[in-house]
Formats: C-alpha cells, sequence, structure tokens
C-alpha cells in the first residue's frame, strides 16, 4: 500500500495552509529551539498584537510585504528581468546610510488608497532556495504559491489540490476571525497597517513606540537592540504597508547594530534583482553556523520584496514575491 497516496486522497479537500497562519507556529518553533517557551506580552485591545518573531529555517514561506503606493492603484507590478533591473550604488555603503536613503525616498510618497474591509491582498510567492526537483515532484509544494487574505481577517483562500498535488482550478476558502485576538496569534492585513499607519516619522520616537507596546515580551538577558530587532521585523512583514510607515521602520533599524549590505544586488527565486540586506545574526550551535534574516528590497521603489534566512552563502529557507495586488473576490489576481 502507498500511505503516502492515501493520506492524499483523504486529504484532497483540506485547505492550502495560508503564510499568515504558518507564521504563528513557524514563530514558536523557532522560539522553542533558541531559547524555549517565554511569556508574551499582548497590546490592549483593539490594538495590535505583534507575535512571531523571524522566519524559520526551512522552506516555509514567510509573509511579504504589499505597499500602497501614489495614484498607481494597488496593484504591485512584477519585477523587471534581472538584467533590466537597474542597480542603486552598493559599493561603500553601509547599511545604514541605505535604510535612511529608501525611507527619504518612500517618506516623500503618499500612502494611497487603503484597502476596503471586504477586499483581499492577493500574494504570488517564489520559495526560496528554488529547488527544481522538489518543485517538480511535490505539486502543491512547487516553486511559486499563491494565496488570498481578506484584508479585515474573517476569510484566507487558497488553490484546492487533488491527490496528485494537482491545482484543480478551484479555490478554498476558510472562514477566520483574526482581529481583536479571536485566533490567537494572526493579525488581519487591517490591523497591521493601522499600527503602521501610527508610527512616528523619526527613528527614536519609533523604537520608543514600539518599546512602550511591547508586542514581543523580551527575553531574560537579551539587548535591547535585540528586542528592538524582533519588534521591527514582525512588522516588516506586513502584508499591506503604507509607505510612510515603512520608512519609520527604516529610520528606526538604520539605529540598530550588526546591519550589512550586499554591495551588488542578489538573484531571488522569482526572478528578481534585489539589494540584500543582512540583520539579526543568530549562533546555531547544533548547525554549527551562523544565521542571518536577508530582506530583500526592491532597488528601484525600496520596499520588500521577501525574505529568507542565510548561512554564509547558503539560502535556508524563505520567500520572494512574484506578484501581489489588492483585489475584490478571491480568485482575482489583478
Amino acid at each position: 500500500m502507498d500511505e503516502l497516496t492515501k493520506v492524499r486522497e483523504l486529504r484532497a479537500d483540506a485547505p492550502v495552509p495560508d503564510r499568515a497562519r504558518l507564521a504563528p507556529g513557524r514563530a514558536r518553533l523557532i522560539e522553542a529551539a533558541r531559547a524555549g517557551e517565554r511569556r508574551r506580552e499582548l497590546w490592549r485591545r483593539r490594538e495590535f498584537v505583534i507575535v512571531g518573531v523571524v522566519a524559520a529555517v526551512t522552506a516555509v514561506a514567510v509573509t511579504v510585504s504589499l505597499l500602497v503606493g501614489g495614484g498607481a492603484g494597488h496593484r504591485v507590478q512584477p519585477a523587471s528581468s534581472p538584467s533590466a533591473t537597474p542597480g542603486p550604488r552598493l559599493k561603500g555603503v553601509s547599511a545604514a546610510e541605505f535604510l535612511r536613503r529608501a525611507a527619504d525616498v518612500l517618506a516623500a510618497e503618499p500612502d494611497g488608497t487603503v484597502p476596503g474591509a471586504k477586499q483581499w491582498v492577493y500574494t504570488k510567492d517564489a520559495r526560496e532556495p528554488l529547488d527544481e526537483k522538489r518543485a517538480k515532484a511535490g505539486g502543491m509544494l512547487g516553486p511559486e504559491q499563491e494565496s488570498w487574505l481578506r484584508y479585515d481577517g474573517t476569510a484566507t483562500a487558497g488553490p484546492r489540490w487533488n491527490a496528485k498535488g494537482e491545482d484543480t482550478g478551484k479555490l478554498t476558502i476558510t472562514p477566520m476571525h483574526l482581529e481583536n485576538g479571536a485566533e490567537g496569534d494572526d493579525r488581519s492585513p487591517r490591523e497591521m497597517y493601522r499600527v503602521l499607519a501610527a508610527l512616528p516619522a523619526d527613528a527614536q520616537g519609533t523604537l520608543e513606540y514600539l518599546r512602550e507596546k511591547n508586542a514581543i515580551a523580551d527575553n531574560k538577558g537579551e539587548s535591547q537592540a535585540k528586542a528592538d530587532y524582533n519588534e521591527i521585523s514582525v512588522l516588516l512583514n506586513a502584508k499591506v504597508m503604507p509607505a510612510k510607515g515603512l520608512a519609520s521602520l527604516y529610520r528606526a533599524l538604520a539605529t540598530l547594530p550588526g546591519g550589512e549590505l550586499t554591495d551588488h544586488l542578489v538573484d531571488t527565486a522569482a526572478g528578481r534583482r534585489a539589494v540584500a540586506l543582512d540583520y539579526g545574526r543568530t549562533a546555531d550551535a547544533k548547525l554549527g553556523n551562523v544565521m542571518r534574516d536577508q530582506w530583500l528590497i526592491d532597488p528601484r521603489t525600496y520596499r520588500i520584496v521577501g525574505m529568507r534566512m542565510v548561512s554564509g552563502d547558503q539560502v535556508l529557507g524563505g520567500s520572494s514575491l512574484v506578484a501581489t495586488a489588492v483585489v475584490d473576490e478571491a480568485g482575482d489576481r489583478s
């Protein structure tokens, strides 16, 4: 008997996990492995609760950002081909300098139209690193994955797969209740947007705001810089983000130690050329290496297009953005 086939047949209609739903488990896995379970402090009701810390060292995709920009609408177009992407000056530029430059550009942009409560955030991601062999064998574990999350957090949707791991062309919609802590750790894109829109414009003000809320309880003996990075990194993964909110996060991040900027553009699994910004060094005794969060940033818009975990030159896991949009119905892509 082929047990795997039987399981697939029994679970053919099971919904594909949305990235927002994977995030809490991923965060708990990382925290348990690194520091054991810790008590979390939640923000007051009707205020956003940030949970989770860094991306898992697995191929599980991370949530990536959709930034609502000026008058061009909600659509964030896929990147141009790698050869056509202009490269900013990176040689001799520090991480802090790059972040301040990016913040200045973003702060000058209008935040654009805020999505409606009943609209959906569509995301198409490419897994990092791109594993062609596994993609062909795994069906729904293929190189690109799609998902929809309603802006008010009341439902998530994804493609329905058959027993062979093939997309049936149908959609599975799962009701959810993300706002005000109704479903544990997850929060809706709307709640996250509201927090980002409330951030002060300056670096120190942003840090003080996040410290006051203390959405992620600090580990005993953890440095203030590490605690600040944990808070910022979760917000950097928001699905819908006002440009000025991202500018605030960049300015705050620029004040933290440990940032490293790669002096050339890097290739992503989504076919983009991106700026690679490393933060959050963590020694892993079992793996015998040092892991880092590598944020992938569009060199033209300075907006985040992915995040992955790296060790040396090896990509351990993460995702990069292929396309994203705010749409009126689940299943829409533009």
